[in-house]
């Protein structure tokens, strides 16, 4: 198993939620050996083995480092820039896994210019 399919469908799940202009901007991309959710291209989440990995916007990385569930994103054996993993615990609830999804968006939209 390359990545959590459950993790995988519940972000769907959240996705679905979102209003009609915003969901179909989404698409899923396989990368870093997992699944990624790309917003108009950007990549604003992904599920690699049973992490949910996340895009950080620079200012919020200092804070978000700071969460228990959370840790950089080591993929190449150096923490990437704007990227954290966050373990089972951090996105146990919907409510949680929501958060991730749209610090995630925030991120994508920063990169477009879009806030």
């Amino acid at each position: 198993m390359a990545y959590s399919e459950d993790l995988a469908l519940r972000i769907r799940g959240i996705i679905s939620m979102f209003p009609k202009t915003i969901r179909s901007e989404f698409n899923e991309k396989k990368m870093f050996g997992g699944l990624a959710f790309l917003f108009k291209g950007k990549m604003t989440v992904g599920v690699i083995k049973s992490d949910l990995m996340v895009r950080v916007v620079a200012e919020k990385m200092p804070g978000i480092l700071k969460e228990n569930s959370v840790r950089p994103m080591d993929f190449t054996k150096r923490p990437m820039k704007e990227f954290i993993y966050v373990d089972s615990s951090g996105y146990a609830t919907e409510q949680q896994l929501q958060g991730w999804l749209e610090l995630g968006l925030e991120h994508a939209k920063t990169k477009l210019k879009l806030n």
